[in-house]
């Protein structure tokens, strides 16, 4: 169910997934939103869990202030709802970019995350990393006639090159808008977007991933991601150096793109392995 609160400023948009397990807050990632995580859903994630899927500011139905991109502006808009729910202490995670926003809050806020669910996340952000989302980036500025013109350009992204899972329509679907004239295009603002790289560009993601003293699963997509010839979002040996940073870190490793392996059999997986690990040691 679609949710609002204000927070730090905004109007801040959540979906509340209730379940009878501890609270899980995910973040998605740089220019996704709260539905990204119907894979998981679907796979079965709750009620085992009580999960939070939010839109960051600037992204789906969350405000989108002009200014206010960095880290730390992200991390008062969680705080801030967190304390409007009366959650104290939370499980926290997130994809990519939610995935360095949890590494930032579990580092510089440790009494308000219990552990963290990092998802294709690096200690390491390289900013050529910008060439693998382009065709994300690029969907931005599109202004198309209808939804399925719209669908059948996403379909066409490199990222799901003899793939597809219905399931992810909900994402996407929650990613347009539709103008006075008929058109539709991303409810993001690339100037938004290009604010928030720009912030997290600014971090030192090796130093702030060495404060963390939470229990941390960092999930892994093992396949190519973005144009021909790139690697994977997150590289073995990048997963490597961030499990030497963490000091109580586990890594597992999924077949899969860094979009892809959210979804389907795949989902199925990452679901049991989030909840096994929300619910260790309780």
């Amino acid at each position: 169910m679609g949710k609002y609160v204000e927070t730090n400023g905004i109007r801040l948009h959540y979906i509340d997934h209730p379940g009878r397990g501890p609270v899980l807050i995910l973040m998605p990632g740089l220019t996704a939103n709260a539905h990204f995580f119907a894979g998981i859903v679907k796979a079965g994630l709750v009620p085992s869990l009580h999960m939070l899927a939010l839109d960051l500011r600037g992204r789906g139905e969350s405000d989108q202030p002009e200014s206010g991109y960095s880290m730390a502006d992200h991390a008062a808009d969680v705080l801030g709802l967190m304390d409007q729910l009366g959650l104290d202490r939370v499980v926290l995670g997130g994809h990519s970019f939610g995935g360095l926003l949890t590494y930032y809050m579990a580092a510089h806020f440790p009494n308000r995350v219990s552990k963290c669910v990092v998802i294709d996340a690096p200690a390491e952000v390289d900013p050529t990393v910008l060439e693998q989302i382009k065709p994300s980036l690029a969907r931005l500025e599109m202004v198309v006639p209808s939804w399925e013109d719209y669908l059948t350009w996403v379909k066409a992204m490199p990222y799901y090159e003899g793939w597809w899972d219905p399931t992810i329509e909900e994402f996407y679907r929650a990613d347009v808008k539709v103008n006075p004239d008929g058109t539709m295009q991303s409810r993001s603002r690339p100037e938004n977007i290009r604010a928030a790289v720009k912030g997290l560009l600014e971090i030192d993601w090796p130093g702030t991933v060495r404060m963390i003293r939470q229990p941390t699963i960092l999930l892994r997509s093992t396949d190519p991601f973005g144009p021909p010839g790139y690697p994977p979002i997150l590289p073995g040996d990048k997963a490597k150096k961030t499990m030497s940073l963490l000091s109580d870190g586990r890594l597992l490793e999924f077949p899969g793109n860094h979009i892809t392996f959210m979804f389907g059999k795949t989902a199925s997986d990452i679901t049991k392995a989030i909840i096994s690990f929300v619910l260790e040691n309780r």
